[in-house]
């Protein structure tokens, strides 16, 4: 057997020489014979009654096929978790750019021309946009009081904290959406043929939330839908659910005009039309002793869901369950609910919740420290989660995790007290502000609670005629390495070279539903069940006496070859199993939510120019406890990007919204932070290891997104002396509110807080 680990080296990306040499094919590479383009139609208002949809004399409507609602041979809806959400609206629309009808033509060159045609009549209705005018009852849009989804999760006896409470600190922190912005635009090809059905190429995620999704809507039988993946460039969540939006689309134009069809969006569509991060608002109501251990609190968090339910549920889930963060509470009652607005359907993106739960308690925590008195690192250490203890859906912390330990080594990598002392003495005499900022937190792996057990995720590994091995998932590529270091599990399992290991590509013809690849949970939890199918090819061989419990790679594939030779065949798979230990109560939310945690501490150093008020990042540490580090160029490549983009969601990315609709939905516009904008990211490892995960791994590419805002935004408020409670935090907000008497409102808002919990003392 190989001797030499595969697993923790950087092997070669098993793509990346297609990427960089222009082999690899992406869905607008593709074309199929008599091949049609597709375009979408689009509501122009927030909500209202269609009344009559016109077309346009100047085009000649007898060259296009035309689909509409009542083409659709299915149910007209995008089946995920409810069916709420139309295919094409029909009736009413909900938010802008709402699809109510599909056009293809033989010339992409004439369809804008085409939709500029289509004009509406609507009779309007009355439309919220916020999160703060859903939870009025002047207007209901959906249910009965705008709520997709409420949570509730409860733990000790919150009630009895406040009478022994030294100080009770509230604090309210929102966050705003945020596009993912992926390089490589959204876009599917479709073919139906009577007999075989349809199949679709393209740009995605979740091969089998397309397939479930176009069964439905084209009312076709699971072997009568085929879902393939192509080269996909970048995801981050925007690619999860509203594929299935956009194969629907396809499909139906498909189906009609019995040719194939392609819809690619440009890059306007993309950013207005599909998914964004959720708006957020999270109040805190902390009750804490006067040495600064948290006794207990409140926490309301609340998410814009937009017109439809899609995801909202599940982020939603994951931002409650981490609002605790990595501390450990005594006593907790955390309400959470997602609330329906006008505007477009918010969806997944990296870190799905936490980061802006996670936002608003770190950003807490420094407001505690500062109103009971000590540091914003003492605070954290007096109030970690240690092993022993419980969360705040009281699972039993096994692990020996030393986050104080942790914290150090982060100040000690950053110089955090020597700067820290340097800088207070240098921002009286400069009239630049630097500061220092930290933020510790965790984020759970894989599928909340009993998710995975639900998706019974299956995976299979395959011997070859020639010898070599193949893996069988529909865990996508789209730049986060799940090709590469599957394929590096497989070979370390079975003792062969790296090259002696191939993937399939994503088609739901050919591998089994591994689940979707979201949610960090590729490498632990599909990389796990990757190890065990390919532990049953061995003991297979093993069995059947071709190889000995020492051999080598040669040996082993003459033995796969003569296997494949006498029985045809040879495939092993492996199905998920919940662990024991992980036990989860839907009802009451209460239980272990995530089979592991990743643990880290990020600390950022900034300056705020004072004549432009803009803000620069100088330094960044991101350090991480992720159990094993099975690709250490991969893994460091995770934590830069999504630190990168926890910078841009701090400091950059805002969207501007005007009645619902995206106004800046362009690169030119939609500012994002650039190699000049950005430090040396510092990335440093702890491994801890993990039972639940292939050779002691977790989860990693969500992680990295939860620390850089909260981080930066409490280095800023350490440079100026003034709370920033919301994000993006762009110059122009922190003009607005130096211009205010910053020091003197600091310090009122702190003494009220702690005044307030005298009074409450007193009054009891």
């Amino acid at each position: 057997m190989n001797n030499s680990s595969i697993v923790g080296t950087s092997v070669p990306r098993l793509e990346g020489r297609d990427k960089i040499s222009g082999q690899a094919r992406y869905v607008d590479d593709m074309g199929l014979p008599g091949m049609l383009y597709g375009a979408t139609v689009r509501s122009k208002i927030a909500r209202g009654k269609i009344k009559k949809i016109n077309f346009g004399s100047e085009i000649n409507w007898e060259e296009f096929i035309i689909v509409r609602p009542a083409d659709i041979p299915g149910k007209n809806c995008i089946a995920l978790i409810d069916d709420d959400q139309p295919c094409l609206a029909e009736g009413t629309v909900n938010h802008p750019e709402e699809p109510f009808l599909l056009l293809a033509h033989p010339d992409r060159h004439l369809l804008p021309k085409a939709v500029e045609a289509v004009t509406v009549e609507y009779d309007s209705l009355p439309a919220i946009f916020t999160i703060d005018e859903s939870e009025t009852p002047a207007q209901v849009i959906w249910g009965a009081d705008n709520t997709f989804k409420s949570y509730l999760i409860e733990k000790g006896n919150v009630d009895a904290v406040w009478e022994n409470a030294d100080y009770i600190v509230e604090g309210e922190y929102t966050t705003g959406a945020q596009e993912q912005l992926y390089i490589e635009n959204n876009g599917m090809i479709a073919q139906f043929d009577a007999a075989k059905g349809v199949t679709v190429w393209g740009s995605l995620q979740c091969p089998y939330y397309i397939h479930k999704a176009l069964m439905k809507l084209c009312n076709l039988p699971a072997d009568k839908v085929r879902v393939v993946q192509m080269e996909t460039g970048g995801a981050f969540g925007g690619k999860e659910e509203y594929p299935s939006m956009i194969a629907a689309h396809a499909a139906l134009l498909a189906m009609k005009s019995r040719r194939p069809v392609k819809i690619i969006y440009d890059r306007m569509e993309d950013m207005t039309a599909t998914t964004k991060r959720h708006p957020s608002r999270t109040r805190h109501r902390t009750a804490v002793s006067k040495d600064g251990k948290i006794l207990g609190g409140e926490i309301e968090f609340t998410i814009d869901g937009g017109a439809y339910k899609t995801l909202s549920p599940v982020v939603l889930s994951r931002g409650a369950i981490h609002a605790g963060g990595a501390y450990f509470w005594p006593s907790v009652r955390i309400r959470a609910k997602a609330v329906a607005t006008n505007m477009p359907p918010h969806g997944a993106f990296r870190g799905f919740g936490a980061p802006q739960s996670l936002f608003a308690l770190e950003r807490h925590m420094d407001r505690i420290a500062k109103v009971v008195g000590i540091s914003a690192v003492e605070i954290r250490r007096r109030n970690f989660l240690k092993t022993g203890q419980t969360t705040t859906t009281e699972q039993l912390v096994r692990e020996e995790i030393d986050l104080g330990k942790l914290l150090d080594r982060a100040l000690d990598l950053s110089s955090y007290h020597a700067r820290k002392e340097k800088f207070a003495a240098e921002n009286q005499q400069n009239g630049r502000k630097k500061g220092m900022g930290i933020a510790a937190f965790l984020h759970g792996a894989g599928f909340t609670g009993s998710g995975e057990r639900y998706l019974g995720s299956t995976v299979g590994v395959a011997g070859c005629a020639d010898g070599t091995v193949r893996i069988l998932v529909s865990s996508t590529e789209f730049g986060q390495g799940t090709k590469t270091v599957l394929c590096q599990i497989v070979a370390e399992t079975l003792g062969l070279p790296f090259r002696d290991v191939a993937i399939a590509q994503p088609d739901t013809d050919e591998v089994p539903n591994s689940g979707p690849t979201v949610a960090s949970r590729t490498v632990m939890v599909v990389g796990k069940l990757v190890q065990s199918a390919a532990v049953g090819i061995r003991e297979t061989l093993k069995a059947s006496g071709k190889i000995a419990d020492s051999y080598s790679a040669e040996e082993f594939r003459a033995a796969c070859r003569a296997h494949v030779e006498q029985h045809g065949k040879f495939q092993s798979f492996a199905k998920y199993e919940q662990p024991e230990e992980v036990v989860w109560d839907e009802e009451k939310y209460r239980g272990s939510a995530y089979a592991a945690f990743a643990w880290a501490v990020y600390v950022a150093e900034v300056t705020v120019d004072p004549v432009t008020y803009s803000v620069s990042v100088d330094d960044f540490v991101a350090l991480q406890e992720v159990g094993k580090v099975l690709h250490p160029t991969l893994a460091k490549g995770q934590i830069i990007g999504g630190a990168v983009q926890g910078i841009g969601f701090a400091l950059y990315e805002k969207v501007i919204w005007h009645n619902g609709r995206m106004q800046n939905g362009q690169m030119t516009n939609y500012i994002i932070p650039t190699s000049p904008d950005l430090p040396s990211i510092r990335v440093y490892f702890e491994e801890l290891g993990n039972v639940h995960g292939a050779y002691g791994a977790k989860g990693i590419g969500e992680l990295p997104m939860d620390g850089p805002a909260p981080a930066v935004v409490n280095a800023i408020v350490d440079a100026v002396g003034v709370p920033f409670d919301s994000v993006p935090l762009l110059p122009e907000d922190i003009f607005d509110v130096l211009g205010e008497e910053p020091a003197r409102q600091d310090v009122v808002s702190s003494s009220r807080v702690a005044r307030g919990a005298q009074e409450e003392q007193e009054q009891r």
